[in-house]
């Protein structure tokens, strides 16, 4: 039961994604940001290639629908634009300061959720929108 709730899966994911920033900034204390990202992209090309692999869950691509490809290719190129700046923040900045200014990608994706994807938020939901966007201010200012 547990592993099949969003939750479970979510909360795993921002243990290793808060992993990922400390691992990451004693990573690229020595070694050009650009190819610091370069090297954790085929580490994680291998270890997913890997589990799709063994798992045997593989996909024909003509399986996928062209929009869906579309789709899952401009995701990766944000998803390779974003690490990219994200390896260069944490060669110049603290990570606990940069960590949460990346994670302003929660507030953006609950605004364009509303605005591209037609989702609704509730007055209880904006509120934490907003805490967020304090949250990410006050952890990122530099006294």
């Amino acid at each position: 039961m547990l592993q099949t709730s969003w939750l479970f899966w979510a909360a795993l994911s921002a243990v290793f994604a808060s992993l990922t920033a400390i691992l990451t900034k004693l990573g690229v204390s020595n070694i050009n940001s650009d190819f610091a990202t370069f090297i954790r992209t085929c580490v994680i090309l291998v270890m997913v290639g890997g589990i799709a692999f063994f798992t045997k869950q593989f996909q024909s691509l003509d399986t996928l629908s062209t929009k869906g490809l579309v789709f899952l290719v401009l995701s990766g190129l944000a998803t390779g634009a974003s690490w990219l700046c994200y390896f260069r923040a944490m060669s110049l900045g603290q990570a606990a300061q940069v960590a949460p200014v990346d994670k302003l990608s929660v507030v953006l994706v609950a605004v364009f959720g509303v605005l591209l994807l037609g989702e609704n938020l509730s007055t209880i939901n904006w509120l934490g929108v907003a805490l967020i966007t304090l949250g990410v201010i006050l952890v990122a200012w530099q006294a």
